[in-house]
């Protein structure tokens, strides 16, 4: 490692859990060497060893979940802050009926005081006492009836729509107040993402170029552990489940993305994330799906790992923030976390937390 790359050893130590790569068990060092002519350039050779690398590929790891955890908060503000505005247009659209309807309400009241003024003033229960005709009584009676129940009823509607648009306003100001709320818990997300990301890729980048390749084989390495160890269990001699038409249209648009590059809070069509794929992937195949892993794990009807089929989800992690589509063949796609593109990768390479079925009820 060059002059250049010493700060990797303090980063390390700061960023990777007090990481002592120069002391710790297992680091090799280069032979001491004398100090260099003047008017040269010292050079310093340190090899990391794989101890230490695993370290550093833990708290990439914890790092990278942190920033997904932060991308499910992002999008459900997003989703949230979709459906208030959405709901403060319809309360917008009712307010305006309202007043329409109140400007014709009044028309309409200010039409029978006219009436009643160019009368003479004079109730019209009165003037049908004046009447000397028993026959234009009788039909006067009926009208008077009719009438006060029509002004009853102009008074009650004219009291109604008065009382919904107050209501609409209100409801339309607690909506806004929520949407202000949300706008704030998404710009906040947005910030823990950012931060998790680039301190990731700061411990990244201080690696030399064989360093990273090393890291890339541990991930690997670790991957297939635990992925035979899931296979081990004999699970997949029980995995047996047909895809229905739908899962099959959405296993066909997340295999087509293979790829494609991982960008937290995308859903498509160049970049995705994690849950951005699986949503987009059954709503091509005409379903309807919540946006974030913890809402599709929260939401859609779970199932036993042994009954899992095509197009179901497998939801990662214990905090649900991880997700992936199960592909067959103990087999899932899933688009894995920033620096990665959507990839296949086996079902069991993470801590499985469990199954969802987007389309239970079909056969």
């Amino acid at each position: 490692m060059g002059t250049g790359k010493r700060g990797f050893l303090t980063a390390a130590v700061t960023v990777v859990c007090a990481v002592t790569v120069l002391a710790a068990p297992g680091t090799a060092f280069a032979a001491p060497t004398p100090p260099p002519p003047p008017g040269t350039t010292a050079s310093v050779t340190v090899v990391v060893s794989d101890k230490d690398l695993e370290a550093v590929r833990e708290k990439l790891e914890k790092l990278y979940r942190a920033a997904a955890l932060a991308t499910d908060e992002y999008n459900a503000a997003e989703e949230k802050a979709r459906e208030q505005s959405g709901q403060i247009v319809r309360l917008a659209e009712k307010i305006v009926e309202g007043r329409q309807k109140l400007d014709g309400l009044k028309a309409r009241a200010g039409a029978a005081a006219a009436a009643q003024y160019r009368g003479g003033g004079l109730p019209p229960e009165a003037r049908l006492m004046l009447s000397g005709d028993p026959q234009e009584f009788l039909d006067g009676a009926g009208r008077v009836q009719r009438g006060e129940h029509a002004t009853k009823g102009l008074l009650g509607e004219l009291t109604r729509t008065q009382r919904d648009l107050v209501q609409y306003k209100q409801d339309a100001d607690a909506r806004w107040k929520k949407l202000e709320a949300g706008r704030k818990a998404k710009a906040e997300a947005q910030k823990k993402i950012e931060r998790r990301i680039e301190a990731a890729e700061k411990v990244e980048s201080e690696l030399e170029q064989e360093q990273r390749e090393r890291l890339v084989r541990l991930e690997r390495q670790a991957a297939a552990r635990a992925q035979a160890s899931w296979l081990g269990s004999g699970i997949l001699d029980e995995i047996d489940g047909k895809a229905t038409e739908q899962g099959k249209k959405a296993v066909a648009y997340a295999t087509a993305q293979i790829g494609k590059p991982y960008q937290w809070g995308a859903e498509g069509p160049n970049t995705y994330d994690c849950s951005g794929l699986t949503s987009q992937a059954w709503v091509s195949a005409g379903r309807g799906m919540p946006r974030t892993s913890q809402a599709q794990w929260q939401q859609l009807e779970r199932v036993a790992v042994k009954d899992m089929r095509p197009g179901d989800l497998i939801i990662y992690f214990d905090d649900a923030s991880h997700v992936g589509m199960y592909v067959g063949d103990g087999v899932m796609v899933h688009a894995p976390r920033p620096g990665r593109s959507v990839t296949l990768a086996g079902a069991g390479s993470l801590p499985i937390l469990g199954v969802v079925r987007p389309d239970a009820t079909a056969n």
